[in-house]
């Protein structure tokens, strides 16, 4: 009876026999998910050919000074894109407004690295805008003009600006959206005009989302790759390619790969610390919506032309080069390698996405069952995948890897004869395993905020009448969360379409995805073949795009 009444009383507790074996199983995925990250850490420290000294003196500040001055642009470029779009749709209605509220997300469902690609095909000596500028003015050669260098620093900030710009419009949007009016109200029966309540009001009010907007754009940045390879511009993820690839050496490339690590979680950390520094509320007991202001002649074509051109050159006309390129040879659609790589893409997307969200339910769930502040260290932790560059993650899974299926082969060819080959890095094993621990935190942050908006009450309940928590999980738990997972699926899915450098580094031989595709065939220099490949990648990205739209409810 003490058990029951407790239990209606909010303060039930499962017995521990019930807890221990999701508590062991929530703990074993979180050493699964880190294990990638620290093996990177391990190879840096104990090297077989410790170049560290040699990377100090010739390399790496030029490749830390580019990697931080490439975050530092892209991040401000994007940040001012991103919040006065976000600024614009929320406070003014004006021609176009109501579509291009969410057509300014579409660039995301263009990778960066097709972006580059279609940039330069467009801008290129020999490209449509040279060459019309050339028939205009009569001029014969490039010598009798000048014309911006378009495989520089300068071009790939620009189309990485254009590509993640939508991450601080959206943060930045919905906190635009939620500021109270009866604050700009007083404001302005003070006398502010409206440059002092934007500068004094709105933006400070929206820095903590335009802050982690803009860091989440400065990781992202760090984990590009296709763009700034195709750009010539080195950076830290460059340079571990070149250091494991071209000069063979693992150890120097795990220690590059630390670099980058810690420069991700400072960055991580600055974030939290300004969020935490400079905390806002809303102390009104009435939200009352902000009323758009109606804007005409100049102004209207201001905020047109501020939210149409980020949508034209981020998405409409890179969409429109590749379009071009594939209707010159519409049978490039059926070719039997692109239907295989979409097929591999499909395949490991699928795979990837599943287990992500699968491994996420059971560790959220699992983490419930533990006391103590252990779950409060050991959920953020997991979620640093999403955080560290796939070059890096590559790093930390191949090189374990590969020494467990030379092992393993060699213990079943002792015992049996048999030579199976490589089970996990000859297989696609090794790109599926990269994809969950970099979207982990994407499947983790959906379950754990889902399970958050049910009841305690409702498993107390559920636990006094005899049920097990498998079954509380099952039938309690998951027909409630189950469209929060299934859109943690789908944006999973998208993420492990669009993602490059691990997977570069982790197929297998004669395995091609989308992504990898687009990045050789771009490569050499062939855009028609990879226009079929890149549009399929941004049809994909246009499910993620709809997805967040009507996850934010845009009206």
């Amino acid at each position: 009876m003490a058990d029951l009444n407790s239990s209606f009383s909010g303060q039930y507790r499962p017995p521990i026999q019930a807890n221990f074996g999701w508590s062991i199983t929530a703990i074993i995925i979180s050493a699964f998910i880190l294990l990638p990250v620290l093996s990177v850490i391990f190879l840096a420290l104990f090297p077989v050919d410790n170049i560290w000294p040699h990377l100090i003196s010739t390399t790496l500040p030029r490749y830390i000074f580019t990697t931080v001055l490439l975050m530092i642009s892209v991040g401000i470029l994007a940040g001012i894109v991103g919040t006065l779009t976000a600024w614009f749709v929320v406070r003014y209605s004006f021609t176009g407004s109501r579509w291009l509220q969410w057509a300014l997300l579409m660039p995301l469902a263009i990778p960066g690295y097709v972006g580059a690609y279609a940039l330069v095909d467009l801008l290129e000596y020999a490209g449509p805008v040279q060459s019309t500028l050339r028939d205009v003015f009569g001029w014969s050669s490039s010598q009798d003009y000048w014309f911006p260098e378009i495989r520089s620093f300068g071009a790939a900030v620009f189309v990485l600006s254009l590509a993640l710009y939508p991450y601080v419009y959206l943060l930045t949007r919905v906190a635009f959206r939620d500021q109270a009016s009866s604050v700009e109200e007083v404001a302005r029966s003070l006398g502010a005009s409206s440059y002092k309540r934007l500068f004094k009001i709105n933006f400070p009010l929206a820095r903590p989302a335009i802050a982690a907007g803009v860091a989440i754009v400065m990781m992202e940045t760090v984990n590009d790759f296709g763009t700034v390879d195709y750009f010539a511009v080195q950076t830290l993820t460059t340079g571990i390619f070149s250091v494991w690839l071209q000069s063979s050496n693992v150890g120097g490339a795990a220690q590059l790969a630390c670099v980058v690590l810690a420069m991700v979680i400072l960055l991580v950390s600055l974030e939290k610390l300004s969020r935490r520094k400079m905390q806002f509320f809303n102390m009104s007991s009435k939200h009352n919506k902000v009323t758009k202001i109606k804007l005409k002649g100049f102004s209207n074509l201001l905020a047109f032309s501020c939210c149409f051109v980020p949508f034209l050159l981020g998405f409409a006309l890179p969409l429109i080069v590749l379009a071009e390129h594939s209707m010159s040879n519409p049978k490039l659609f059926l070719d039997r390698a692109l239907i295989d790589a979409t097929w591999n893409t499909v395949f490991t997307g699928t795979i990837a996405a599943a287990f992500t969200v699968l491994l996420s339910i059971f560790m959220v769930f699992g983490m419930k069952s533990i006391k103590g502040r252990s779950p409060k260290i050991i959920m953020p932790i997991t979620t640093i995948g999403y955080a560290v560059p796939g070059a890096v993650l590559g790093v930390g899974i191949l090189i374990p890897l590969a020494a467990l299926d030379n092992g393993v082969a060699d213990v079943i060819y002792y015992l049996t004869q048999i030579d199976i080959g490589l089970i996990f890095t000859g297989t696609s094993f090794a790109i599926i395993l990269a994809y969950i621990v970099r979207f982990f935190a994407i499947g983790q942050g959906a379950t754990e905020a889902a399970l958050g908006r049910i009841s305690p009450n409702l498993e107390h309940a559920a636990r006094s009448l005899g049920s097990s928590r498998t079954s509380i999980l099952n039938r309690i738990h998951l027909p409630i969360i189950k469209g929060s997972l299934g859109s943690a699926m789908l944006l999973v899915f998208v993420d492990c379409v669009k993602e490059l450098p691990a997977t570069l580094l982790l197929r297998p031989f004669n395995f091609d995805t989308l992504s990898t595709r687009v990045h050789e065939q771009a490569s050499l220099e062939d855009l028609v073949n990879a226009a079929p490949a890149a549009i399929y990648i941004s049809l994909v990205g246009l499910c993620a795009v709809v997805l967040l739209a009507k996850a934010n409810k845009l009206d």
